[in-house]
């Protein structure tokens, strides 16, 4: 019980700090509101494009290295069916902030935009695109209760609290600051968060690698016995598995709007690739004290530790293998340690999506769609409502355990199938596409994902692939690359049945029956019908200082 409330106290202390760290960055917020009465709410959003580019390179780093990526490089080290050779997420999440700063960057920039979805109902129109965007709200949600959920089950582990109470204080505290200072607060908490996530963990590797229950790590680097368990190996049919989960990490971030938010938020495109290339260097660094405690715990005889027989993996606890190997291989102010810094890095991730969704509604749906002629405090406040409605759902969530493995495939999976190939499409494929291959796309990649099926969540396998495996429980293990296969089947799909849209239009024109109101429909120009967003983005770009203004292209309609 002493432990409990050593550890509460410990948890209650770092809140505290990041919460302050929140509270004054909000009053920087403010000021800046007041420099810029006419776009209050993209100061909220996306800080009146004025961020500071060390604070914007550790706020993207911090974004991405979050709950799941430390626990899932310890994990992946430490799974005997897995491996260094298996560990891509550091190397995946590097290629996506490349591919980002090379082709989306000055898209997303060029026009002025605030949010993902801006050019997309400039695209397709507000409802079309609202509803097509609507998987990425969701996934955003169980984006944040699948790492809160992750949180409450390490902190319940290592210091025997109850992982619900974890949970909605962790949650709190991000909603509180979040609401207070929208994108500042999240920033300069984020660096505050990952500064104390690499320390802390690289705290607790020490002792772990002197700990007498833990392998040497001479003799785990050197011997082939001890070597073997955590460099791991990659079959040849494993190759296409290997490649689709490269590409899931490494392209599936371009459809996340926590990626936009931040580039959005830069000055010029220079600084804001600068951001994503020196990004893309610290991620592999950060991974680095993970996967040395998994492959200690990879190389260790449980049998010797506290912990006992069976091993966690024999147990299916490999998922939370860090907070074990903390809690039976360090004395418990050091395991305190390591946990705070992995709560830091689950708020750092929870804080960054939830801005981002929120982002989403006030904009794109409450203002586009609900209210169009709201003012900027009525888009303020929407976002603010949104900020608690869409924290108080994913804590919910997060609290039913049940449901994680639901969480991260809806959250990651389907959203690479459904979204990746709508945003390649809106940025380079524009006059090729229209609102009806937009939406008969997205329809059809989630289709075909439910057809692969999926074991995890007890999906069952209607579509079988080539080079499927049979294992002894009797699941189908899928070895085709099929998550990329549906994202460019689904690329496919958007272009052909536009085309189709567009000749069906063409044949009705000729025949003199396509009235006003069709040719809307079933426009297939660049940016489609003029629409009343269009016009505000105009009077958004007339508000811009005259310096700030000129640094950006005019708006094409």
């Amino acid at each position: 019980m002493a432990a409990s409330w050593l550890g509460l106290l410990c948890m209650g202390v770092f809140y505290l700090a990041v919460l302050a760290t929140g509270i004054w960055a909000s009053r920087k917020a403010k000021l800046e509101e007041r420099r810029c009465p006419g776009r209050s709410s993209e100061v909220t959003m996306v800080g009146g494009r004025n961020l500071n580019i060390w604070v914007s390179i550790l706020t993207m780093t911090a974004t991405w290295v979050g709950g799941g990526y430390i626990l899932g490089c310890a994990e992946i080290m430490y799974n005997p069916t897995k491996g260094l050779v298996w560990l891509i997420a550091p190397a995946g999440y590097s290629m996506n902030m490349v591919l980002g700063a090379l082709f989306f960057v000055k898209p997303i920039r060029s026009k002025n935009y605030v949010t993902l979805m801006d050019p997309f109902q400039n695209k397709y129109g507000n409802t079309v695109a609202a509803i097509i965007f609507i998987p990425c709200i969701i996934a955003d949600l169980m984006w944040i209760a699948c790492i809160l959920g992750v949180l409450g089950g390490t902190i319940s582990v290592v210091m025997e609290i109850p992982s619900n109470l974890a949970v909605v204080v962790s949650a709190a505290v991000a909603i509180v600051y979040t609401l207070m200072g929208g994108l500042y607060s999240v920033a300069y908490t984020d660096v505050i968060q990952l500064s104390f996530m690499f320390f802390g963990l690289w705290f607790c590797v020490p002792f772990i690698l002197t700990s007498p229950a833990s392998a040497n790590a001479t003799v785990a680097t050197v011997t082939e016995i001890h070597r073997e368990p955590w460099i791991g190996k990659l079959e040849t049919e494993d190759v296409g598995r290997w490649i689709d989960e490269l590409l899931l990490l490494g392209v599936g971030g371009i459809c996340y709007q926590a990626f936009y938010q931040r580039v959005l938020s830069m000055a010029t495109d220079t600084q804001a690739k600068i951001t994503c290339y020196t990004a893309a260097m610290l991620y592999p660094i950060f991974g680095i004290p993970s996967a040395i405690v998994g492959a200690v715990a990879a190389s260790t005889n449980w049998n010797q530790t506290t912990f006992g027989s069976p091993s966690p993996y024999e147990q299916s606890k490999a998922g939370i293998i860090l907070p074990i190997a903390l809690q039976h291989f360090c004395p418990f102010y050091v395991s305190m340690v390591g946990v705070g810094a992995l709560a830091a890095a689950v708020m750092s991730s929870v804080d960054s999506v939830l801005l981002s969704a929120s982002s989403q509604l006030g904009r794109n749906f409450f203002k586009n769609v609900i209210c169009k002629e709201a003012s900027e405090k009525a888009i303020i406040l929407a976002v603010k409502v949104s900020v608690l409605v869409c924290g108080v759902l994913s804590t919910g969530l997060a609290m039913s355990t049940d449901y994680v493995s639901l969480l991260w495939i809806i959250s990651s999976d389907v959203l690479y199938s459904m979204m990746v190939p709508q945003v390649i499409c809106v940025f380079y494929l524009q006059e090729r596409v229209n609102r009806f291959g937009a939406c008969f796309g997205c329809t059809s990649a989630l289709l075909l994902r439910i057809l692969v099926g999926e074991p995890m969540i007890g999906l069952p396998n209607v579509l079988h692939l080539p080079w499927d495996k049979i294992l002894e429980d009797g699941q189908r293990q899928h070895l085709f690359p099929f998550r990329t296969a549906i994202m460019l089947i689904t690329i496919v799909i958007i272009v052909v049945v536009s085309r189709l849209a567009a000749c069906l239009c063409d044949k009705r024109r000729s025949r003199g029956t396509v009235t006003a109101d069709h040719e809307d429909i079933y426009h297939l120009e660049p940016f489609g019908p003029v629409m009343e967003e269009e016009n505000d983005l105009n009077v958004e770009m007339s508000e811009l200082p005259l310096q700030e203004a000129t640094q950006k292209e005019p708006t094409t309609l």
